[in-house]
């Protein structure tokens, strides 16, 4: 059987796909202080008048070191978040390199809501959170966002412009899908 939405000959070979993304301008200037740190662990490796011996030497250019690390690499994963929606899944990535990644099978979602404040502070932070009483959320910034009802009982929370828009997009595909169908 051919399928229709991307075969050959089909006149409409293409795959509605909403995306939108939320950015926090503010993890950069957190970036920063981790680079800061590591280049500060750098120099002192470098060019050290440390009289105290090379254990103290060396435990402050792995801390700065490993501090910076953590800083930078913590940060600079939750910078922004993108949301794509197609036919059959939404995906969330996170940062430049799309890690962490959560991809959900809409035939796995129940409902969609909007949410228009979503704080770090609720959530105790920024970036990938889990609270029992509340679900998980990929929070990148205080704003609108969306929430997933998951069927089994979950909920998914991510920040993102025009929240409005996706869940719009979300219920309409909601529509065309059985609860509990396995994923293609």
């Amino acid at each position: 059987m051919r399928d229709h939405r991307h075969g050959e000959n089909a006149p409409h070979a293409h795959t509605d796909v909403w995306t939108g993304r939320a950015t926090n301008r503010v993890q950069w200037l957190l970036a920063l202080i981790g680079a800061a740190c590591m280049a500060l662990g750098i120099e002192l490796a470098v060019d050290s008048a440390w009289t105290s011996g090379i254990a103290p030497l060396a435990m402050a250019v792995v801390g700065c070191i490993a501090a910076g690390l953590l800083v930078l690499f913590g940060t600079l994963a939750f910078v922004h978040v993108a949301l794509r929606v197609d036919e059959e899944h939404l995906e969330v990535r996170c940062g430049h390199i799309g890690l962490p990644r959560r991809r959900i099978p809409l035939s796995h979602v129940a409902g969609a809501t909007y949410i228009s404040h979503v704080t770090p502070r609720h959530w105790g932070g920024w970036g990938y959170r889990w609270r029992p009483e509340k679900g998980t959320a990929v929070v990148v910034r205080r704003g609108e966002g969306v929430v997933l009802e998951l069927w089994d009982g979950h909920t998914f929370t991510v920040t993102v412009d025009d929240a409005e828009a996706a869940v719009q997009v979300i219920k309409a595909r909601l529509g065309r899908t059985k609860p509990g169908a396995p994923a293609h």
